[in-house]
């Protein structure tokens, strides 16, 4: 294999690659160095060996991503407020013919997800990575994570059980979503406490990032209530210069708000019944840095 064409077969698996990291992860800068260390690998590697370059780059991948997970474990131990994924733009676009295939990496990759993937052990997250968001058969992944096959079942049965046990239940119709949002940012934008409340479940919980490093609730917001008179005095203060953009984020429709040619945050809402569930606001900067590119 020419040094060419081994960049062109690195380069056509790399969307899978960055895929299998972020969803490992949750941060876009961390997958890309993940990702980039192992091109390193690749580029190294006695090619000639490889029969199976799609399989040796997802083990490569998927083993650097458990070495940088433990990695970050403790620095979430330091962080201010609640987490939340760093944003990633998602565009299946012509890679996802399958409406279902896309419905499966869209929920894989959603922010309420990852905040539930959180809480497993990294081997329990690989597992569920690997099986549920690509379908990779328990043998393939046991060759990934030096396995038995009989240990990664175990380990992705109790994996699925304590996601399904905490994933909450929304539905990702895009047009209703997209609809309730354009209405939920209305009605923000205009001080609108009724309608507002009209658009939140009474148990609606709002979630959000700053690390520390701008303004937003230190704790989640519980009831619809709560979240309605904070996000009214969020625009009484106003922002300068503010502008908006739709944008797909985490298999999702959201909002990136703008003030001048600055990321402000982004937010996206979770919808079941016609009514906002959750609402999701990160404005941590570090993590906004890549969508205001």
């Amino acid at each position: 294999m020419t040094t060419d064409t081994a960049t062109d077969v690195f380069e056509q698996h790399r969307p899978l690659l960055l895929g299998v990291a972020y969803r490992m992860l949750g941060r876009v800068a961390d997958a890309e160095d993940v990702v980039q260390d192992a091109w390193l690998r690749w580029s190294a590697a006695d090619r000639a060996e490889v029969r199976a370059p799609r399989a040796y780059l997802v083990r490569v991948t998927t083993r650097l991503a458990l070495d940088r997970l433990a990695r970050i474990k403790s620095r979430n131990e330091a962080y201010v407020g609640p987490w939340l994924p760093e944003p990633y733009v998602t565009d299946f676009g012509d890679t996802v013919q399958d409406t279902a295939e896309r419905a499966v990496l869209a929920d894989s990759v959603s922010l309420a997800v990852l905040v539930v993937l959180e809480s497993l052990s990294p081997l329990e997250r690989a597992v569920f990575v690997l099986r549920e968001a690509f379908g990779y058969p328990y043998a393939e992944i046991g060759v990934v994570l030096d396995r038995t096959e009989a240990a990664v079942r175990q380990l992705a049965g109790r994996a699925r059980r304590h996601v399904e046990e905490r994933r909450p239940r929304y539905e990702v119709d895009p047009a209703q979503r997209r609809e309730l949002t354009e209405r939920f940012l209305a009605a923000a934008a205009d001080g609108d406490l009724e309608a507002l409340m009209e658009l939140l479940a009474p148990d609606a919980r709002l979630v959000g990032d700053s690390g520390g490093k701008a303004k937003a609730p230190l704790r989640t917001l519980e009831s619809a209530d709560h979240i309605g008179r904070f996000l009214i005095g969020v625009a009484r203060r106003g922002v300068p210069d503010l502008s908006y953009r739709f944008v797909e984020v985490n298999g999702g429709f959201a909002v990136l708000v703008l003030s001048g040619d600055k990321a402000d945050s982004v937010f996206q809402l979770d919808v079941a019944e016609g009514r906002v569930q959750a609402v999701y606001i990160i404005r941590n900067p570090d993590k906004l840095r890549a969508l205001a590119a």
